[in-house]
């Protein structure tokens, strides 16, 4: 009755060769392991390490600057973390290159009819002197 025993593991429902064959010919399972920069083979063993066993916690390396500088790795420094932190707060950061495929952008539509009415005669019309001029007299009789 120790609480020390292992609980068995929660983990696949399929054998484990079938799963890895999915997951081989899986284009999303190809395109993430592309992202982080791992072959494809060592990506779907990992993924298959914590599907087989899903208490399994991920293992963080806190690692120093000089360290990764060591490795090759370029670290910011406080300064460039606080000029980014201060462009996001005042909304100078681009979009990323999926929103930008989007085309939904205002920068490339028409322009259309001002919301807020601060547009001098945003639809080109003409307005009439006299209709102006009786509607300053009916306001100020009110």
């Amino acid at each position: 009755m120790s609480q020390d025993a292992p609980r068995p593991k929660r983990g696949l429902k399929r054998p484990i060769e079938v799963v890895r064959a999915e997951l081989l010919k899986d284009a999303d399972t190809k395109r993430i392991a592309k992202s982080v920069g791992m072959e494809l083979e060592a990506y779907v063993e990992l993924v298959l390490e914590y599907a087989q066993d899903k208490d399994k916690e991920p293992m963080i390396a806190v690692v120093s600057d000089e360290e990764l500088h060591a490795k090759g790795f370029q670290t910011p420094t406080n300064e460039d973390v606080a000029k980014l932190l201060t462009k996001a707060a005042k909304g100078e950061l681009g979009v990323n290159e999926e929103f930008e495929k989007s085309e939904f952008s205002d920068a490339r539509t028409a322009k259309g009819p001002s919301l807020t009415g601060d547009a001098a005669n945003p639809t080109g019309l003409k307005t009439d002197p006299a209709l102006l001029e009786q509607i300053k007299k009916n306001s100020s009789k009110g």
